[in-house]
Protein backbone atom coordinates (compact mmCIF):
# COMPACT_ATOMS: atom_id res chain seq x y z
CA UNK A 1 0.00 0.00 0.00
CA UNK A 2 1.30 3.38 -0.45
CA UNK A 3 -0.41 6.61 0.91
CA UNK A 4 -1.02 9.97 -1.53
CA UNK A 5 -1.70 12.92 0.17
CA UNK A 6 -2.39 16.41 -1.72
CA UNK A 7 -3.40 20.02 -0.42
CA UNK A 8 -5.11 21.38 -3.13
CA UNK A 9 -7.12 24.61 -2.80
CA UNK A 10 -10.36 24.00 -2.16
CA UNK A 11 -9.53 20.95 -0.26
CA UNK A 12 -7.03 17.79 0.96
CA UNK A 13 -7.74 14.96 -0.15
CA UNK A 14 -5.77 11.99 0.67
CA UNK A 15 -5.82 7.88 -0.99
CA UNK A 16 -4.59 4.74 0.12
CA UNK A 17 -3.63 3.04 -3.53
CA UNK A 18 -2.73 -0.86 -3.57
CA UNK A 19 0.19 -2.36 -5.78
CA UNK A 20 -2.01 -2.55 -8.79
CA UNK A 21 -2.75 1.56 -8.55
CA UNK A 22 -6.35 1.05 -7.21
CA UNK A 23 -7.41 2.95 -4.57
CA UNK A 24 -8.73 1.14 -1.69
CA UNK A 25 -9.54 4.23 1.10
CA UNK A 26 -9.71 8.10 0.49
CA UNK A 27 -10.76 10.59 2.37
CA UNK A 28 -11.43 14.38 1.86
CA UNK A 29 -11.22 17.85 4.09
CA UNK A 30 -12.44 21.22 2.98
CA UNK A 31 -10.55 24.48 2.46
CA UNK A 32 -11.11 28.15 2.84
CA UNK A 33 -9.56 31.10 0.73
CA UNK A 34 -9.31 34.42 2.68
CA UNK A 35 -9.25 37.62 0.02
CA UNK A 36 -8.33 40.29 2.39
CA UNK A 37 -8.08 43.24 -0.56
CA UNK A 38 -8.64 42.77 -4.26
CA UNK A 39 -6.08 40.60 -5.97
CA UNK A 40 -5.19 38.74 -2.97
CA UNK A 41 -5.21 35.11 -2.61
CA UNK A 42 -4.20 33.34 1.07
CA UNK A 43 -4.50 30.69 3.27
CA UNK A 44 -3.27 30.13 6.92
CA UNK A 45 -0.69 26.85 7.01
CA UNK A 46 -2.23 25.88 9.75
CA UNK A 47 -5.61 25.06 8.15
CA UNK A 48 -3.26 22.93 5.71
CA UNK A 49 -1.76 21.01 8.43
CA UNK A 50 -5.57 20.73 10.27
CA UNK A 51 -7.19 19.28 6.67
CA UNK A 52 -4.46 16.80 6.77
CA UNK A 53 -5.13 15.52 10.67
CA UNK A 54 -8.73 15.30 9.32
CA UNK A 55 -8.15 13.47 6.45
CA UNK A 56 -5.90 10.97 7.93
CA UNK A 57 -7.46 10.64 10.72
CA UNK A 58 -10.90 9.22 8.71
CA UNK A 59 -8.23 7.04 6.87
CA UNK A 60 -6.58 5.71 10.32
CA UNK A 61 -10.56 5.06 11.36
CA UNK A 62 -12.05 3.45 8.22
CA UNK A 63 -8.86 1.70 6.58
CA UNK A 64 -6.81 0.68 9.76
CA UNK A 65 -4.98 -2.55 8.05
CA UNK A 66 -4.51 -0.44 4.59
CA UNK A 67 -2.77 1.94 6.55
CA UNK A 68 -0.94 -0.21 8.87
CA UNK A 69 0.22 -1.70 5.26
CA UNK A 70 1.63 1.66 3.64
CA UNK A 71 5.14 1.14 2.43
CA UNK A 72 5.84 4.81 1.79
CA UNK A 73 4.03 8.38 1.88
CA UNK A 74 4.04 10.59 -1.17
CA UNK A 75 3.05 14.88 -1.17
CA UNK A 76 1.57 16.85 -3.85
CA UNK A 77 0.02 20.15 -3.12
CA UNK A 78 -1.02 23.50 -4.72
CA UNK A 79 1.91 25.56 -6.60
CA UNK A 80 3.71 28.99 -5.95
CA UNK A 81 2.66 29.74 -2.60
CA UNK A 82 5.18 31.50 -0.19
CA UNK A 83 4.72 30.15 3.17
CA UNK A 84 7.04 32.07 5.59
CA UNK A 85 8.70 30.41 9.18
CA UNK A 86 10.57 31.82 11.79
CA UNK A 87 13.25 30.00 14.10
CA UNK A 88 10.60 27.88 15.39
CA UNK A 89 8.68 27.03 12.91
CA UNK A 90 5.66 28.86 13.05
CA UNK A 91 4.29 30.15 10.26
CA UNK A 92 4.79 34.46 9.77
CA UNK A 93 2.03 35.31 8.20
CA UNK A 94 -0.64 33.77 6.05
CA UNK A 95 0.70 31.60 2.83
CA UNK A 96 0.72 34.03 -0.36
CA UNK A 97 -1.17 31.42 -3.00
CA UNK A 98 -0.85 30.85 -6.51
CA UNK A 99 -3.96 32.90 -7.78
CA UNK A 100 -3.18 36.11 -5.61
CA UNK A 101 -2.24 38.83 -8.15
CA UNK A 102 -0.60 42.11 -6.02
CA UNK A 103 2.92 41.55 -7.02
CA UNK A 104 2.77 42.92 -10.93
CA UNK A 105 5.23 45.75 -10.60
CA UNK A 106 7.77 43.31 -8.76
CA UNK A 107 7.00 41.36 -12.43
CA UNK A 108 8.40 44.16 -13.70
CA UNK A 109 11.31 44.86 -11.78
CA UNK A 110 12.59 41.44 -12.07
CA UNK A 111 12.11 41.58 -15.83
CA UNK A 112 14.16 44.56 -16.00
CA UNK A 113 17.05 43.43 -13.66
CA UNK A 114 17.12 39.73 -15.59
CA UNK A 115 17.23 40.32 -18.79
CA UNK A 116 17.40 36.49 -19.40
CA UNK A 117 14.98 35.81 -16.75
CA UNK A 118 12.78 33.16 -18.78
CA UNK A 119 15.66 31.05 -20.29
CA UNK A 120 17.01 30.71 -17.14
CA UNK A 121 13.94 29.76 -15.42
CA UNK A 122 11.41 28.64 -17.65
CA UNK A 123 9.09 31.46 -18.05
CA UNK A 124 8.33 35.40 -17.81
CA UNK A 125 7.80 36.59 -14.12
CA UNK A 126 3.56 36.69 -13.12
CA UNK A 127 2.14 37.86 -10.17
CA UNK A 128 0.85 34.66 -9.24
CA UNK A 129 4.77 32.71 -8.79
CA UNK A 130 6.52 32.45 -5.39
CA UNK A 131 9.88 34.85 -6.96
CA UNK A 132 7.87 38.20 -7.36
CA UNK A 133 5.76 37.61 -4.39
CA UNK A 134 8.68 37.50 -2.12
CA UNK A 135 9.81 40.68 -3.97
CA UNK A 136 7.07 41.95 -2.65
CA UNK A 137 7.43 40.98 0.52
CA UNK A 138 10.55 42.28 1.06
CA UNK A 139 9.69 45.71 -0.36
CA UNK A 140 6.00 45.51 1.79
CA UNK A 141 6.70 43.88 5.24
CA UNK A 142 10.10 43.45 5.16
CA UNK A 143 10.15 43.05 9.13
CA UNK A 144 8.15 39.72 8.30
CA UNK A 145 11.03 38.40 5.77
CA UNK A 146 13.67 39.58 8.01
CA UNK A 147 12.57 37.57 10.87
CA UNK A 148 12.11 34.60 7.76
CA UNK A 149 14.03 31.12 8.52
CA UNK A 150 12.16 29.05 6.17
CA UNK A 151 10.26 29.25 2.86
CA UNK A 152 8.26 26.71 1.89
CA UNK A 153 5.78 25.64 -0.41
CA UNK A 154 2.63 24.07 0.30
CA UNK A 155 3.02 20.29 0.12
CA UNK A 156 6.82 20.98 1.80
CA UNK A 157 5.11 22.85 5.02
CA UNK A 158 3.30 19.74 5.43
CA UNK A 159 6.53 17.03 5.08
CA UNK A 160 7.74 19.43 7.90
CA UNK A 161 5.27 18.83 10.18
CA UNK A 162 5.04 15.09 9.06
CA UNK A 163 8.76 14.72 8.79
CA UNK A 164 11.05 17.55 10.46
CA UNK A 165 12.86 17.81 7.21
CA UNK A 166 12.66 20.77 5.39
CA UNK A 167 12.83 19.52 1.72
CA UNK A 168 10.80 19.95 -1.37
CA UNK A 169 11.23 18.33 -4.84
CA UNK A 170 12.92 20.19 -7.66
CA UNK A 171 9.86 19.84 -9.79
CA UNK A 172 7.16 22.10 -7.65
CA UNK A 173 10.62 24.59 -6.82
CA UNK A 174 11.41 25.06 -10.36
CA UNK A 175 7.51 26.77 -10.28
CA UNK A 176 8.63 29.05 -7.99
CA UNK A 177 11.33 31.28 -10.51
CA UNK A 178 14.44 31.22 -8.14
CA UNK A 179 15.75 27.95 -9.81
CA UNK A 180 17.98 27.51 -12.84
CA UNK A 181 15.38 25.06 -14.39
CA UNK A 182 17.84 23.28 -16.28
CA UNK A 183 20.16 22.84 -13.79
CA UNK A 184 17.71 21.97 -11.08
CA UNK A 185 19.08 23.94 -8.43
CA UNK A 186 18.53 27.17 -6.36
CA UNK A 187 20.70 30.10 -8.16
CA UNK A 188 21.82 32.49 -5.85
CA UNK A 189 21.61 35.80 -7.91
CA UNK A 190 17.75 35.22 -8.35
CA UNK A 191 17.06 34.90 -4.42
CA UNK A 192 19.11 37.87 -3.31
CA UNK A 193 17.23 39.88 -6.01
CA UNK A 194 13.69 38.82 -4.14
CA UNK A 195 15.58 39.82 -0.63
CA UNK A 196 16.44 36.40 0.88
CA UNK A 197 19.73 33.91 0.20
CA UNK A 198 19.85 30.08 0.35
CA UNK A 199 19.81 29.48 3.59
CA UNK A 200 16.18 30.32 3.95
CA UNK A 201 15.50 27.58 1.37
CA UNK A 202 14.74 23.63 1.52
CA UNK A 203 17.34 20.93 0.13
CA UNK A 204 16.08 20.05 -2.81
CA UNK A 205 15.28 16.22 -3.94
CA UNK A 206 14.48 14.25 -6.95
CA UNK A 207 9.79 13.81 -6.65
CA UNK A 208 10.58 9.89 -6.18
CA UNK A 209 13.32 10.35 -3.76
CA UNK A 210 13.07 9.47 -0.10
CA UNK A 211 12.94 12.93 1.96
CA UNK A 212 12.34 11.65 5.35
CA UNK A 213 10.51 9.20 7.44
CA UNK A 214 7.53 9.74 9.81
CA UNK A 215 7.87 10.84 13.16
CA UNK A 216 6.60 8.39 15.62
CA UNK A 217 4.09 10.41 17.08
CA UNK A 218 2.31 10.44 13.78
CA UNK A 219 2.61 6.81 12.88
CA UNK A 220 0.91 6.00 16.04
CA UNK A 221 -2.02 7.88 15.64
CA UNK A 222 -2.59 7.00 12.16
CA UNK A 223 -2.14 3.27 12.37
CA UNK A 224 1.51 3.81 9.94
CA UNK A 225 4.58 1.91 9.90
CA UNK A 226 7.16 3.22 12.12
CA UNK A 227 9.79 5.85 10.02
CA UNK A 228 7.30 5.39 6.89
CA UNK A 229 9.66 7.24 3.82
CA UNK A 230 7.71 9.99 2.80
CA UNK A 231 9.07 10.81 -1.07
CA UNK A 232 9.83 14.52 -2.54
CA UNK A 233 6.65 14.40 -4.58
CA UNK A 234 5.00 17.05 -6.69
CA UNK A 235 3.26 20.49 -7.27
CA UNK A 236 -0.26 19.44 -8.16
CA UNK A 237 -0.19 19.76 -11.66
CA UNK A 238 3.02 17.35 -12.13
CA UNK A 239 1.37 14.69 -9.70
CA UNK A 240 -1.96 15.06 -11.85
CA UNK A 241 0.05 14.27 -14.71
CA UNK A 242 1.18 11.02 -13.52
CA UNK A 243 -1.85 10.14 -11.98
CA UNK A 244 -3.14 10.33 -15.45
CA UNK A 245 0.06 8.43 -16.71
CA UNK A 246 1.14 11.71 -18.97
CA UNK A 247 4.13 10.07 -18.45
CA UNK A 248 5.70 10.37 -21.93
CA UNK A 249 6.77 13.50 -24.44
CA UNK A 250 3.81 14.78 -25.66
CA UNK A 251 0.97 13.12 -23.26
CA UNK A 252 -0.80 16.11 -22.01
CA UNK A 253 -4.15 16.34 -19.62
CA UNK A 254 -6.45 19.02 -18.82
CA UNK A 255 -7.50 19.63 -15.61
CA UNK A 256 -10.89 21.24 -14.61
CA UNK A 257 -10.44 21.95 -11.02
CA UNK A 258 -10.66 25.65 -9.14
CA UNK A 259 -8.36 26.56 -12.14
CA UNK A 260 -8.27 25.20 -15.47
CA UNK A 261 -4.74 23.55 -16.51
CA UNK A 262 -3.34 22.60 -20.20
CA UNK A 263 -0.44 20.67 -19.03
CA UNK A 264 1.99 19.06 -21.31
CA UNK A 265 5.29 16.81 -21.11
CA UNK A 266 8.24 17.60 -23.19
CA UNK A 267 11.34 16.02 -23.38
CA UNK A 268 12.80 19.36 -24.04
CA UNK A 269 13.24 22.40 -22.18
CA UNK A 270 11.39 24.94 -23.68
CA UNK A 271 11.38 28.25 -21.89
CA UNK A 272 8.32 30.24 -22.68
CA UNK A 273 8.60 33.82 -23.24
CA UNK A 274 5.33 35.02 -24.06
CA UNK A 275 1.34 34.43 -23.49
CA UNK A 276 0.85 33.24 -20.03
CA UNK A 277 2.88 30.31 -20.61
CA UNK A 278 4.82 28.57 -18.45
CA UNK A 279 7.82 25.46 -18.67
CA UNK A 280 9.21 23.53 -15.28
CA UNK A 281 10.54 20.23 -14.59
CA UNK A 282 8.21 17.41 -14.39
CA UNK A 283 8.05 14.79 -11.76
CA UNK A 284 9.32 12.00 -14.40
CA UNK A 285 13.27 12.05 -14.49
CA UNK A 286 13.82 13.67 -17.83
CA UNK A 287 11.18 15.48 -18.85
CA UNK A 288 10.03 18.83 -18.34
CA UNK A 289 6.17 20.25 -18.47
CA UNK A 290 4.90 23.47 -20.41
CA UNK A 291 1.32 24.98 -18.57
CA UNK A 292 -1.31 26.91 -20.10
CA UNK A 293 -3.80 28.37 -16.86
CA UNK A 294 -6.57 29.79 -16.39
CA UNK A 295 -6.63 30.94 -13.48
CA UNK A 296 -10.66 30.64 -12.76
CA UNK A 297 -12.25 27.86 -13.85
CA UNK A 298 -14.05 25.40 -11.45
CA UNK A 299 -13.83 28.66 -9.34
CA UNK A 300 -16.25 30.56 -11.91
CA UNK A 301 -19.03 28.08 -12.01
CA UNK A 302 -18.87 28.18 -8.06
CA UNK A 303 -19.00 31.83 -8.25
CA UNK A 304 -22.18 31.57 -10.95
CA UNK A 305 -23.34 29.09 -8.34
CA UNK A 306 -23.77 31.42 -5.34
CA UNK A 307 -25.02 33.91 -7.04
CA UNK A 308 -27.89 31.96 -8.72
CA UNK A 309 -28.01 30.50 -4.94
CA UNK A 310 -27.61 26.84 -6.00
CA UNK A 311 -24.30 26.54 -4.30
CA UNK A 312 -24.49 22.52 -4.84
CA UNK A 313 -22.64 22.57 -8.25
CA UNK A 314 -23.50 18.75 -8.45
CA UNK A 315 -27.21 19.98 -8.53
CA UNK A 316 -26.56 22.82 -11.12
CA UNK A 317 -24.36 20.86 -13.29
CA UNK A 318 -27.45 18.36 -13.66
CA UNK A 319 -30.21 20.85 -14.46
CA UNK A 320 -27.85 22.86 -16.62
CA UNK A 321 -27.41 19.13 -18.68
CA UNK A 322 -30.95 18.58 -18.82
CA UNK A 323 -32.00 22.03 -20.20
CA UNK A 324 -29.69 21.16 -23.44
CA UNK A 325 -29.66 24.77 -24.87
CA UNK A 326 -27.39 25.76 -27.44
CA UNK A 327 -23.97 27.79 -27.41
CA UNK A 328 -26.50 30.19 -29.18
CA UNK A 329 -29.27 30.96 -26.44
CA UNK A 330 -26.22 31.71 -24.06
CA UNK A 331 -24.40 34.88 -23.46
CA UNK A 332 -20.94 35.16 -23.70
CA UNK A 333 -18.80 34.74 -20.37
CA UNK A 334 -14.97 35.97 -20.21
CA UNK A 335 -13.66 34.05 -17.03
CA UNK A 336 -12.01 36.37 -15.68
CA UNK A 337 -12.72 36.87 -12.37
CA UNK A 338 -9.18 37.15 -10.74
CA UNK A 339 -7.06 38.30 -13.64
CA UNK A 340 -6.11 35.37 -16.07
CA UNK A 341 -2.67 34.44 -16.48
CA UNK A 342 -2.11 32.10 -20.05
CA UNK A 343 -2.80 33.76 -22.88
CA UNK A 344 -3.28 37.16 -21.46
CA UNK A 345 -1.06 37.54 -18.44
CA UNK A 346 -2.63 39.86 -16.73
CA UNK A 347 -3.64 40.50 -13.17
CA UNK A 348 -6.18 42.66 -13.57
CA UNK A 349 -8.45 41.31 -16.43
CA UNK A 350 -12.13 41.15 -14.99
CA UNK A 351 -15.32 38.69 -16.09
CA UNK A 352 -17.90 40.12 -18.57
CA UNK A 353 -20.94 38.86 -19.49
CA UNK A 354 -22.37 39.89 -23.02
CA UNK A 355 -25.15 39.32 -24.94
CA UNK A 356 -28.10 39.05 -22.51
CA UNK A 357 -31.24 39.56 -22.99
CA UNK A 358 -34.96 39.70 -21.33
CA UNK A 359 -34.89 35.79 -21.88
CA UNK A 360 -31.58 34.70 -20.62
CA UNK A 361 -32.38 32.70 -17.83
CA UNK A 362 -30.26 31.01 -14.65
CA UNK A 363 -29.03 28.10 -16.28
CA UNK A 364 -27.86 29.80 -19.60
CA UNK A 365 -25.54 31.93 -17.12
CA UNK A 366 -24.05 28.77 -15.81
CA UNK A 367 -23.44 27.28 -19.38
CA UNK A 368 -22.06 30.53 -20.53
CA UNK A 369 -19.44 30.12 -17.36
CA UNK A 370 -19.10 26.68 -18.81
CA UNK A 371 -18.32 28.02 -22.43
CA UNK A 372 -15.88 30.54 -21.35
CA UNK A 373 -13.73 28.06 -19.22
CA UNK A 374 -13.75 25.70 -22.52
CA UNK A 375 -12.59 29.03 -25.17
CA UNK A 376 -10.03 30.14 -22.28
CA UNK A 377 -8.61 26.89 -22.66
CA UNK A 378 -8.57 26.47 -26.15
CA UNK A 379 -7.09 29.63 -26.17
CA UNK A 380 -4.61 28.30 -23.91
CA UNK A 381 -3.97 24.82 -26.40
CA UNK A 382 -3.17 27.69 -29.09
CA UNK A 383 -0.44 29.19 -27.09
CA UNK A 384 0.81 25.75 -26.67
CA UNK A 385 1.19 25.35 -29.81
CA UNK A 386 2.41 28.50 -30.76
CA UNK A 387 5.17 27.51 -28.60
CA UNK A 388 6.07 24.26 -30.64
CA UNK A 389 4.54 22.10 -28.75
CA UNK A 390 3.51 18.80 -30.22
CA UNK A 391 0.26 17.63 -28.48
CA UNK A 392 -0.45 14.03 -28.76
CA UNK A 393 -2.97 11.69 -26.28
CA UNK A 394 -5.11 14.10 -23.94
CA UNK A 395 -7.09 13.43 -20.86
CA UNK A 396 -9.42 15.07 -19.28
CA UNK A 397 -9.65 15.24 -15.18
CA UNK A 398 -10.57 16.87 -12.14
CA UNK A 399 -13.87 17.60 -10.47
CA UNK A 400 -15.35 19.56 -13.43
CA UNK A 401 -14.45 16.32 -15.61
CA UNK A 402 -17.35 14.44 -14.18
CA UNK A 403 -19.44 17.14 -16.44
CA UNK A 404 -20.30 15.39 -20.05
CA UNK A 405 -21.51 18.25 -21.32
CA UNK A 406 -18.16 20.28 -20.42
CA UNK A 407 -16.37 17.80 -21.75
CA UNK A 408 -18.28 18.03 -24.92
CA UNK A 409 -17.64 21.73 -24.79
CA UNK A 410 -14.11 21.59 -23.74
CA UNK A 411 -13.50 18.83 -26.94
CA UNK A 412 -15.27 21.19 -29.53
CA UNK A 413 -13.66 24.02 -28.52
CA UNK A 414 -10.50 22.73 -28.92
CA UNK A 415 -10.77 20.18 -31.45
CA UNK A 416 -9.17 17.39 -29.74
CA UNK A 417 -11.05 14.21 -28.70
CA UNK A 418 -10.72 13.88 -25.21
CA UNK A 419 -9.77 10.73 -23.36
CA UNK A 420 -11.74 10.40 -19.69
CA UNK A 421 -11.07 7.44 -17.44
CA UNK A 422 -14.02 5.45 -16.65
CA UNK A 423 -13.19 4.74 -12.88
CA UNK A 424 -12.24 8.22 -12.17
CA UNK A 425 -9.29 6.86 -9.75
CA UNK A 426 -6.77 9.61 -11.48
CA UNK A 427 -5.53 12.96 -9.95
CA UNK A 428 -2.75 14.39 -8.01
CA UNK A 429 -3.41 12.23 -4.94
CA UNK A 430 -2.61 9.34 -7.02
CA UNK A 431 0.27 10.83 -8.67
CA UNK A 432 1.91 11.05 -5.31
CA UNK A 433 1.13 7.46 -4.51
CA UNK A 434 2.51 6.52 -7.31
CA UNK A 435 5.71 8.58 -6.73
CA UNK A 436 5.75 7.23 -3.44
CA UNK A 437 5.97 3.55 -4.38
CA UNK A 438 8.50 4.36 -7.21
CA UNK A 439 10.97 6.43 -4.35
CA UNK A 440 11.24 2.80 -2.56
CA UNK A 441 11.57 0.60 -6.14
CA UNK A 442 8.91 -0.14 -7.56
CA UNK A 443 7.09 0.94 -11.20
CA UNK A 444 6.46 4.56 -11.61
CA UNK A 445 2.90 3.03 -12.89
CA UNK A 446 1.81 -0.46 -12.85
CA UNK A 447 -1.23 -0.42 -14.72
CA UNK A 448 -3.33 1.25 -16.58
CA UNK A 449 -6.87 2.74 -14.19
CA UNK A 450 -9.18 1.07 -16.42
CA UNK A 451 -10.54 1.56 -20.04
CA UNK A 452 -11.08 5.03 -21.33
CA UNK A 453 -13.75 6.51 -23.16
CA UNK A 454 -13.19 8.93 -25.19
CA UNK A 455 -14.81 12.44 -25.55
CA UNK A 456 -15.09 13.02 -29.36
CA UNK A 457 -15.43 16.36 -30.91
CA UNK A 458 -18.75 16.74 -32.22
CA UNK A 459 -18.72 18.81 -35.47
CA UNK A 460 -22.08 20.94 -35.55
CA UNK A 461 -21.07 22.00 -31.73
CA UNK A 462 -17.20 22.77 -32.79
CA UNK A 463 -18.88 25.20 -35.61
CA UNK A 464 -21.09 26.94 -32.80
CA UNK A 465 -18.39 27.31 -30.75
CA UNK A 466 -16.10 28.57 -32.80
CA UNK A 467 -18.57 31.09 -34.15
CA UNK A 468 -18.93 32.37 -30.35
CA UNK A 469 -15.37 32.04 -29.92
CA UNK A 470 -14.92 35.29 -32.27
CA UNK A 471 -17.44 37.24 -30.25
CA UNK A 472 -15.50 35.96 -27.03
CA UNK A 473 -12.24 37.30 -28.46
CA UNK A 474 -13.90 40.55 -29.54
CA UNK A 475 -15.79 41.26 -26.49
CA UNK A 476 -12.28 40.26 -24.21
CA UNK A 477 -10.96 43.45 -27.15
CA UNK A 478 -13.09 45.84 -26.25
CA UNK A 479 -13.21 45.63 -22.34
CA UNK A 480 -9.53 45.98 -22.24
Amino acid sequence: MYLGIDIGTSGVKAVVMDEHDRPVAEATAPLAISRPQPLWAEQAPEGWWHAVEHTLDALATRATHAMAAVKAIGLSGQMLGVTLLDETDHPLRPALLWNDGRATAECRDLERCFPGFAARVGCRPMPGFSAPKLLWLARHEPLALERTRRVLLTKDYIRLRLTGEAASDRADSSAMLLMDTAAGEWDDALLAACGIDRSVMPRLVDSAEVAGSLRPEWAARWHLPSGTPVAGGGGDNMCAGVGVGAVRSGDAYIGLGTSGVYFLANDRFIPATSAGMHTHRHAVAGLYCQHAVVLSAGESLAWIGRLLRMPDLSSLIAEVEAATLMPAETPVFTPYLGGERTPHDDPTLTATFSGLTHETSPLALAQAVMEGVAMALADGQAALIESGANIGNVTLTGGGARSVLWGRLIAAATGISLRLPTDGHTGPALGAARLARQSVGGPLIASINGEEAVVPVEPSLREQLLQKHTLFRRHLRLSR
